[in-house]
């Protein structure tokens, strides 16, 4: 088990099946672009409720905190490479329907929330199963890498790449954008039903064991480390941040900075270009400070970002802010995630990977909610500022952990496990 802030040192090759599975990311996130980036504009024309639109989105969480423990259960158990290709073919079947009775006229606002809720829940299985897949198809010293290159992908595809195509593909036609999602879906899954993986290590399970109890080990497993303790809670005090930011973003820049939409677009495209230059850096921070001070010292930027944002009423530093973010942003997940995969037994990387995404999806919502609270009370620059304390927080939380040396106990299933923290 490797330390907070070790790892031994692995090489990753693009052959043996890594440069497959980044091919199946980077396409699969790029129909999510589209699609994510058309529905709400065909949910606004479908009606005029502000919250009946809204429902589509919320509906795009729920499944997380309904079923995001299960399926990290589930992905502890099954083949995993066989549940993400057969997830994904399950998708493109979906989203080929939705498109087909968009493009016959008969899409509705039900059709469109139980599309996301149904994709949504889908998720929580593929998810789970892919961050426990990595480890079984790269070297534990090359996860770093290998996450960095994979968001990096994934952002470029998602975030820049697939963004001018929505407007040509809507043009098309209304059904165009999620044809072509499901068309990428179908790729990745063939893609990753290619892969030759070493298969995970995996304890007899016990008698009578039910997912509910494994889900429970999980959580276990993730409370009695501490590291891996304090990089959930910071987690989600940083998502409850996010949340509060971004809920409320669109109002931050029109009206406190009085910037139109092109601030609202400059902002988010500096926070996309943050994003693949922190993708490029994680790596080398990692390797310079160790993987804890690394998220100690996003979090330390953050901080300094989002009271940029909040205090200097200019056009400019909310773009050198959301840049920064967006950086910072993708250092924190690569880093997170690799230090997730390498302290986690092999056996339950799908479980405690669960437990850390049940609390960043509580967190968004959360964060809205209390983004919209603080900008009617406090001034649009609120929740900005909101999210410069829970940051600090976060970092703060981050602290105690650097400690080395101290023993614990973590279960794996119905055996126990002693790891140095």
């Amino acid at each position: 088990m490797a330390g907070a802030g070790t790892e031994s040192g692995g090489t990753l090759a693009w052959r043996g099946g890594f440069g497959r599975l980044w091919t199946a990311a980077v396409v699969s996130r790029f129909g999510d672009a589209l699609r994510t980036s058309a529905l709400p504009l065909l949910a606004v024309r479908l009606t005029d409720e502000p919250l009946v639109v809204a429902s589509v989105t919320a509906c795009g969480y729920l499944p997380w905190l309904l079923f995001g423990l299960f399926g990290g259960a589930v992905a502890d158990r099954v083949d995993q490479r066989r549940a993400m290709w057969l997830v994904d073919t399950a998708r493109g079947v979906l989203v080929a329907g939705f498109a087909l009775a968009v493009g016959l006229g008969h899409a509705s606002v039900p059709l469109l929330i139980a599309l996301a809720f149904s994709l949504t829940s889908l998720q929580t299985l593929f998810d789970n199963a892919a961050t426990a897949l990595l480890p079984s198809l790269v070297e534990r010293g090359a996860l770093g890498d290998a996450n960095a290159r994979l968001m990096t992908g994934q952002q470029l595809a998602g975030g820049l790449v697939a963004a001018p195509f929505v407007p040509l593909l809507l043009a098309a036609g209304a059904f165009t954008p999620f044809a072509t999602d499901a068309g990428t879906y179908l790729v990745a899954a063939v893609l990753v039903a290619s892969l030759r993986i070493r298969p995970p290590r995996r304890e007899p399970r016990a008698a009578g064991s039910t997912l509910r109890s494994e889900a429970g080990a999980g959580l276990r497993a993730l409370g009695r480390d501490r590291v891996l303790r304090a990089v959930c809670l910071a987690t989600l005090l940083c998502n409850i941040g996010m949340g509060a930011l971004i809920a409320t973003l669109a109002l931050h820049v029109t009206r406190w900075l009085e910037a139109g939409d092109a601030g609202y677009v400059a902002a988010m495209t500096a926070y996309s270009a943050g994003s693949l230059a922190g993708g490029f850096v994680a790596q080398r921070i990692a390797r310079r400070t160790g993987r804890m001070r690394a998220l100690l010292l996003g979090c330390a930027i953050q901080t300094g970002a989002l009271l940029l944002i909040g205090c200097v009423r200019h056009v400019a530093a909310l773009v050198a802010g959301m840049a920064l973010l967006g950086a910072m942003n993708m250092v924190w997940n690569v880093n997170q995630v690799t230090l997730m995969q390498q302290r986690s037994p092999e056996s339950m990387v799908g479980r405690i990977a669960a437990a850390f995404r049940t609390a960043s999806v509580s967190g968004a919502p959360l964060g809205a909610f209390l983004g919209g609270a603080v900008a009617g009370l406090y001034g649009l620059n609120g929740p900005a500022l909101l999210a410069a304390v829970l940051f600090a927080s976060a970092a703060a939380a981050l602290i105690p952990p650097r400690e080395q040396g101290i023993r614990v106990t973590v279960p794996d299933d119905d055996s126990h496990r002693e790891l140095i923290n």
